[in-house]
């Protein structure tokens, strides 16, 4: 960590436009909110952006004054002289627990031992945390120190709120230091930053698809997972354009101790075919069924099907080389693997619908195609926009998304508003939810039990104070939704043709 350089502006322009998934603290959609509008430049922006993201400076109504000010739409004001050395570093509006006992201390006479109560009221992160225990000794001493009786019940709702969770300048700041820590990773090292959060899973807002597919969008190479190839773990390949090779340990259903096993058997000599890999590395039947699953033994096989057939007769004792069909799946099968077309007529390859399917299945993503994009023609027809056209879109236009549900979230300061994220091809959608349309049961039922949701409603963008041009912060309000997760099994409408029996 010492020797990422200080202050980098391409860093910090990069959290400017809320291009943050995967990175510590400030990847929930509310953090991505604040981004372009704090607009961080420095380190101690990173600070406040971290510690005013949180019920307490929300719920004391402290975030919009502080944005205003900080964007130019509003002076900065001190209720005081005195208050100018507790609140002069964020722009007059509490936003620390340090700051909040200096208050009490300047502004109501405290000592420092009554000062520490209340920190420790603070800092017990309980609903309301005591700190109400302490409104009269707060307002009596804030008005025998001169201030309105207006002014005091306004502190102490702005310090009642730090009660619900606050955080302390040097937590802030610690906090701060990861976020920045791990945004020039990822602005810099963007491959690296990859491998390392899919091996640190499960974690964060993201699972293995949104991290691929966001790597991805900014030039990295991600090869499939292959039992010639892939260490248990994702790994680095080459230097001056690194890519990642996905890790066997992304494979649901497989243990590392198998792993281990096939890596060692692996080592001594390269895989022959399937037979050759069960054989020596002692896979039981179930695992080989994992890795068939998986497609990582296409260059021992050919395509997925014939990776089943191949691990079944593994196991089963059926002859790799069948006269009735005329085709081999082991050593000196005329397979051409590249196409998957030689002399496979027999057992032929999933459609990539299928193969899609499968690939989240087994690995939670797939490198083939996103299963969206598989529907687009259908989305079209029914004027379901993508998310890049969308983020086109001007302020308060009627709009209509379909996507991949990704995240659901309800946050106790959002006052009953649900949050949902929808995910296609292109990008993501931020959806909003208010509390009459959850009260419809059909509704209600669309949006807490969707995989693939519709979403019909008004298109929401902010504008940049700076500029006057249109914002980056958008979302869908809701009007109404649609559950057509049912389009999805189109994708899967075939069923694959696997040996006599199926892998348990």
């Amino acid at each position: 960590m010492q020797d990422i350089p200080s202050e980098d502006a391409a860093t910090y322009e990069m959290l400017c436009r809320a291009d943050s998934v995967g990175v510590f603290q400030v990847e929930s959609r509310a953090q991505m909110s604040m981004l372009p509008r704090l607009k961080p430049r420095c380190f101690y922006d990173l600070v406040v952006q971290v510690a005013i993201v949180r019920p307490g400076p929300i719920q004391g109504g402290m975030v919009h004054p502080y944005l205003r000010r900080r964007q130019g739409m509003e002076s900065v004001t001190y209720p005081g002289l005195a208050l100018k050395k507790a609140l002069g570093r964020t722009l007059g509006v509490p936003i620390f627990q340090e700051q909040v006992m200096q208050i009490a201390m300047l502004a109501a006479g405290f000592s420092a031992e009554e000062a520490d109560q209340l920190r420790r009221s603070m800092a017990a992160w309980k609903r309301k945390g005591g700190v109400h225990h302490f409104y009269e000794r707060i307002v009596s001493g804030m008005l025998a120190h001169g201030y309105t009786p207006a002014f005091a019940d306004q502190i102490f709702k702005q310090i009642e709120g730090f009660g619900e969770y606050g955080f302390p300048e040097s937590h802030a700041a610690s906090f701060a230091l990861l976020v920045y820590v791990s945004a020039w990773l990822k602005r810099h090292e963007p491959a690296c930053f990859l491998a390392a959060m899919l091996n640190s899973l499960p974690m964060g807002f993201y699972g293995p698809s949104q991290l691929v597919q966001d790597a991805q969008r900014h030039g990295v190479e991600v090869l499939p997972v292959d039992v010639a190839h892939s260490e248990w773990l994702c790994t680095v390949i080459g230097s001056t354009v690194p890519s990642v090779r996905l890790g066997l340990c992304l494979i649901s259903g497989l243990s590392q101790a198998a792993v281990q096993r096939l890596l060692s058997a692996r080592a001594s000599a390269a895989f022959a075919d399937i037979a050759d890999l069960a054989q020596r590395s002692g896979l039981a039947q179930h695992e080989l069924a994992c890795l068939a699953k998986a497609d990582a033994m296409r260059h021992l096989a050919g395509h997925r099907r014939l990776q089943w057939w191949a691990a079944s007769a593994a196991h089963d004792g059926v002859p790799l080389l069948d006269s009735d069909v005329g085709v081999g799946v082991g050593v000196g099968a005329d397979v051409d693997v590249e196409s998957d077309t030689a002399n496979t007529d027999w057992l032929p390859a999933a459609s990539l619908g299928e193969e899609v399917i499968q690939d989240y299945a087994s690995t939670q993503l797939s490198l083939r195609a996103h299963p969206v994009a598989l529907l687009r023609v259908r989305l079209t027809q029914k004027r379901l926009m993508t998310a890049s056209v969308l983020n086109t879109y001007p302020d308060r236009r009627l709009a209509r998304a379909c996507g991949l549900v990704t995240v659901r979230q309800r946050p106790s300061t959002a006052k009953g508003v649900l949050f949902l994220t929808l995910e296609d091809e292109t990008g993501q959608v931020n959806v909003v939810i208010w509390k009459d349309l959850q009260q419809q049961a059909e509704q209600r039922r669309a949006m807490m039990g969707a995989q693939l949701l519709a979403v019909y409603g008004v298109w929401q963008r902010d504008t940049d104070t700076q500029t006057g041009l249109p914002g980056q912060v958008t979302h869908l309000i809701a009007k109404r939704v649609e559950d057509v997760s049912h389009w999805l099994v189109d994708l899967n409408a075939s069923p694959l043709i696997y040996p006599k029996h199926e892998f348990h």
